[in-house]
Parts: structure tokens; sequence; C-alpha cells
């Protein structure tokens, strides 16, 4: 899911950014933040590791592809 997406299931499409600070200042291993990803299609940051730790993660989870 994107930043934008999980703005607009919040039920604030424009808040893509806000999404993204909440993540940036989350470090509860219970939510699944690293599923989160840029609208175009890049992997982005990630707070607990950068975008390798991210990528592995996915990657371990099958959603991308090594």
């Amino acid at each position: 899911m994107t930043y934008a997406a999980v703005a607009a299931q919040a039920g604030n499409p424009k808040a893509a950014r806000a999404v993204g600070t909440v993540m940036r200042g989350n470090y509860d291993p219970t939510v699944p933040c690293h599923r989160v990803i840029r609208s175009d299609g890049q992997i982005g940051e990630y707070n607990r590791g950068g975008p390798d730790a991210k990528r592995t993660l996915l990657i371990r989870e099958g959603a991308l592809r090594a």
C-alpha cells in the first residue's frame, strides 16, 4: 500500500506526508510500517534500518523478488 492509500483509508486522501511522518516516528514492531511504499513504486525510507532493511523484509514476505 502507498502512503497516499494509507491516508485515504484513514479518511484524508491528502495526508500522505502526514502518514510518512507518523511512520518515521513509529518504532512499534507490531505495526508493519515497512509495507508502506511511495506512490512512484520506490521502496522509500525505513526507520529501522533504511531502505535495504525494508527491501529485505518485503522480499522475505514475498512482496518483492530478490
